[in-house]
């Protein structure tokens, strides 16, 4: 069974994965290919709430 955070097709996965590094890069995190379990709290959340924001922003721009 699929996990439900999973993500079924491999070119979106491709697309998170940019989408990540890129939003990382405007906080000012540096992120690896691989594994990045060594990130603090607030790293990872600066990460995730730069990407809603972007997501928002992408939103309001195509209504």
């Amino acid at each position: 069974m699929a996990r439900s955070n999973s993500i079924l097709n491999p070119n979106a996965r491709e697309a998170m994965d940019r989408f990540k590094m890129e939003s990382a890069g405007e906080v000012g995190v540096n992120l690896k290919q691989g594994y990045n379990g060594d990130l603090t709290a607030r790293q990872a959340g600066s990460i995730g709430g730069q990407m809603v924001k972007k997501m928002i922003q992408a939103y309001e721009d195509n209504l």
